[in-house]
């Protein structure tokens, strides 16, 4: 591993043999705190993810979706906890309309995270189920200082929000960073999911609550949708990348896309560090990846290419060797479907010292949502309804019971059929490039995980045009530029997204939280 610290930085990797990586640092704690009560990763995990639904509301909440990737100590195993849509959602219902609506009730999908604490408790967790929920309640009833990032975005979710009266009434005023919040609605909540190990949430009170809230505002989720959720237990899908493997959860997640990118660079040569030459394939070889994602994923039970078909080694090395010095036009047919891609999630890693090692990431999709909060409550309701599309000829075209696309993704590297990596990049269209770059820093060139995700990062975006942040070398991005390649500066930083890495080292771990969160490393 190369200790170096080569890109400019506030942070250095934290090394440890219990550890906890995420975006807000309370909620590290957290998990921490889970930890040293006895607790494994998996308690770790959820002791964090429970409390960012509190201390990080613009991003995640009770009415967001989750997924999870987790080496238990022998093997990995998946879960998949997105929620499906109404089953009053046919295509019908959307005559008329270009795209999926992106507030409202109509974009409203049932949540899954809930699903996860209690699959991943019951299954991995060894603390009581409540006692993770301590923390976040503490908070919610209690308060907690908001941090600056956060602030910052609750207060543009002002201009988006501002039309929901119980949005309103429960966020709307946003705090200053630094200034205490309360949240009584949801701590209330938070006590009867934990009492109730989720059944509150999925047919008690907090179910009644949702399903009342949406009839009188004439929405399709009924006490039917939430009765029959279920988050599902997947095998990942394991893709060979030099040494290493990249393990991605199946579609509806565009993980997969992550993998087409890989298996193609893995027939070509390692170029060096940085180069013009080391973007520009990766570039291209994300671009096909991008192509198939919004050609083909979908829930799976309406994919017509199977994973299987898409990482055919045959075809991967043929593409791998169709990319020349210069950027190429996208492959002919049909254009891609624009995939909707929000920016906003938590992601978190946790590895224990018996080396259990989580990866896991939850998300409301789009800020705070759908703009609906159940009254009384504090659940602000996902908006992952709008990832579908409403092309009739689409895959992932809406229909009843089914899941839309999904952007939030967990990664996972082994080696040698031995954990080495659990790891995310938050931030829609950025999480699968973000995987790329990240599994190339470290297992191409031995980067560590701090400097990894310290690095200048590029973004592809839907139309295939390439940013590039500042920071990243100006004489790289004019070669590319004569390579071909459509390149401009970004200065947004969230369009990069957000790294949280822990490595597995011969000693314990190492790992690395991205500068551009507020969140921290941390462990023991």
């Amino acid at each position: 591993m190369d200790w170096q610290q080569p890109y400019p930085s506030n942070r250095s990797p934290v090394c440890a043999g219990n550890l906890v990586a995420s975006s807000q640092p309370l909620a590290v704690q957290a998990g921490l705190e889970a930890l040293s009560r006895g607790g494994n990763a998996i308690d770790a995990a959820l002791a964090t993810a429970i409390t960012l639904t509190v201390v990080e509301p613009n991003n995640n909440g009770l009415g967001s979706d989750a997924f999870c990737i987790l080496w238990d100590g022998t093997q990995l195993t998946g879960l998949n906890a997105s929620g499906r849509s109404p089953r009053a959602w046919t295509r019908e219902r959307f005559t008329g309309l270009q795209q999926m609506p992106e507030l409202g009730w109509e974009s409203v999908t049932v949540p899954g995270a809930v699903s996860a604490w209690v699959a991943l408790s019951d299954r991995y967790g060894k603390l009581p189920f409540a006692q993770l929920f301590e923390r976040a309640i503490g908070y919610a009833e209690d308060g907690f200082q908001i941090g600056p990032k956060t602030a910052f975005y609750w207060k543009l979710a002002e201009r988006t929000y501002g039309d929901f009266a119980d949005f309103r009434a429960h966020f709307l005023h946003a705090p200053d960073a630094g200034s205490r919040v309360r949240r009584p609605d949801l701590a209330r909540s938070l006590r009867l999911i934990a009492e109730s190990r989720g059944e509150a949430f999925y047919r008690g009170e907090l179910a009644e609550r949702m399903a009342v809230s949406a009839a009188q505002a004439n929405g399709a989720l009924t006490l039917e949708d939430l009765d029959t959720h279920s988050a599902d237990w997947v095998t990942p899908i394991a893709q060979p990348y030099r040494q290493v493997a990249l393990h991605e959860i199946p579609p509806n997640g565009q993980g997969l896309a992550a993998q087409i990118a890989l298996g193609i660079l893995r027939h070509r040569e390692v170029a060096d560090l940085d180069s013009a030459e080391w973007f520009h394939l990766q570039i291209e070889a994300m671009k096909i990846a991008i192509r198939a994602a919004f050609d083909h994923f979908a829930d799976p039970r309406a994919m017509r290419v199977s994973p299987e078909a898409l990482l055919e080694e045959g075809m991967l090395a043929r593409l791998a060797a169709g990319i020349g010095a210069n950027a190429t036009r996208l492959p002919p047919g049909k254009l891609p479907v624009e995939l909707p891609a929000g920016s906003d999630t938590v992601y978190l890693a946790s590895a224990d010292a018996n080396g259990m090692m989580v990866s896991f990431i939850q998300s409301n999709y789009q800020g705070f949502g759908s703009g609906i909060v159940i009254p009384g409550t504090g659940i602000a309701m996902q908006n992952r309804g709008s990832g579908f599309s409403l092309d009739p000829d689409h895959p992932n075209c809406v229909g009843p019971g089914k899941r839309p696309y999904h952007t939030i993704i967990p990664g996972f590297v082994t080696e040698a059929g031995a954990p080495r990596l659990a790891f995310g990049v938050m931030g829609g269209h950025m999480q699968h490039q973000g995987h790329v770059q990240m599994v190339g820093r470290i297992f191409d060139h031995q980067q560590n995980p701090q400097a990894a995700s310290d690095a200048p990062r590029w973004h592809i975006y839907p139309d295939f045009s390439v940013g590039v942040e500042p920071g990243f070398s100006e004489s790289v991005a004019t070669e590319l530029r004569a390579r071909g390649h459509a390149v401009r500066s970004e200065p947004l930083e969230h369009v990069f997204g957000g790294a949280q890495l822990i490595l597995r080292t011969e000693d314990g771990y190492v790992a690395g939280s991205d500068h551009r969160k507020e969140g921290q490393a941390a462990g023991f």
